[in-house]
């Protein structure tokens, strides 16, 4: 017999706690956190369960204990270069600071660019220093995700590897602003429309190439594989890919860039071939960040709610940590609709995966 006159080997388990206890999974996962969401009687019975059974599992005994580390790290898997040259990661960073305002956690911002530095990171998480884990520009061939999935450590991405995306994640919708740029640009006319995708390695930038040619076919335009290059997010690989494109497709009279960084390295190169943005070169961006609004000309973007994708990732990681109730999966109403509201009503239990995809919104300058 093992502690309780439970029968049967091995540690026990978080549902018997709660078959024991009479009550959900979630609630369990609330006590043994520290979540103040729960009555005095409800934690009483599953703190007698918890000590009946003898379940102290590492990460439990140390939150039972009021041991957490109180700290979130905020991994950002690029080059110092990019971090600041990119507005988009300011953006995120602003609004994950403001949604853990309210909980008295530190917030870690940790850069990896090399192994090295990801074995590293992973002995600082198996030392218990972080009680969980945002993860931004997530590429397909990342190993941290599915490190932090085996290792059970709390984590929200910001984005997501594929479409069967398992991990937590908040996410914006990526196919529909690419759809509403480039119904955009043919409705104004142009009809050699190119875009400067991003790396083949992010699923975020297969959203953007899928809604551009789904536009391109849904306008009767045959597909043209010379209208495409790819980038890599940076200012130099956007110039890189427009000489690409103007070396193939000369005639080209549009350009939807998957990103204003990017969008900024197409102008230049426009310019110095003599193309003048929007008459004879139409130009349109994504993320609307301040690079879209200081351009010459103000530069015609697809907005994606950045601040508001940082305060998501923050409230869905605390609620991981503290065994808050989860949100169930959800998509973006539409790009045309221009909302970005958080989700309403929670689900009572969490489900096994956060899913959150926020609408998109075009908005028009005048480079196109």
């Amino acid at each position: 017999m093992t502690p309780g006159g439970r029968r049967g080997g091995g540690r026990p388990t978080l549902e018997e706690v709660a078959a024991r206890a009479g009550v959900g999974r979630g609630t369990v996962s609330r006590v043994i956190n520290g979540s103040p969401r729960v009555s005095e009687r409800t934690r009483t019975l599953v703190q007698q369960a918890v000590a009946d059974l003898g379940y102290v599992p590492d990460r439990a005994a140390r939150a039972l204990a009021g041991h957490r580390a109180d700290t979130v790290a905020l991994v950002i898997p690029e080059a110092e270069t990019r971090l600041f040259a990119e507005p988009y990661f300011s953006g995120i960073i602003r609004g994950v600071s403001a949604g853990l305002a309210d909980h008295d956690m530190q917030l870690l911002l940790t850069l990896i660019r090399t192994s090295k530095e990801r074995r590293r990171f992973a002995g600082y998480l198996a030392a218990h220093r972080v009680d969980g884990v945002l993860l931004v520009s997530v590429h397909g061939d990342d190993p941290l995700p599915d490190l932090l999935e085996r290792m059970a450590i709390p984590t929200v991405l910001n984005g997501r590897r594929t479409a069967g995306e398992t991990v937590p994640f908040v996410d914006s919708d990526n196919t529909g602003g690419a759809q509403s740029a480039l119904e955009h640009l043919i409705g104004r006319g142009r009809r050699q429309v190119a875009t400067i995708a991003g790396p083949p390695d992010m699923y975020v930038a297969h959203c953007r190439l899928d809604g551009y040619r789904q536009a391109v076919r849904a306008a009767g335009h045959p597909a043209d594989p010379g209208l495409v290059a790819h980038g890599d997010f940076t200012e130099e690989g956007g110039r890189r890919a427009m000489r690409e494109l103007l070396a193939r497709r000369p005639t080209l009279d549009a350009v939807f860039c998957a990103s204003d960084v990017m969008a900024a390295g197409a102008r230049q190169e426009l310019r110095a071939a003599g193309r003048r943005i929007p008459d004879d070169v139409a130009l349109v961006g994504f993320d609307d960040s301040a690079i879209a609004r200081h351009m010459d000309p103000a530069l015609t973007s697809v907005r994606q709610p950045i601040e508001e994708m940082g305060r998501a990732m923050a409230r869905l990681l605390m609620e991981q940590i503290t065994g808050g109730a989860g949100t169930e999966a959800i998509e973006g109403t539409g790009h045309r609709s221009g909302s970005s509201g958080l989700p309403g009503p929670r689900a009572p239990e969490p489900p096994s995966g956060a899913h959150l995809v926020l609408p998109t919104e075009l908005v028009r300058r005048a480079s196109s």
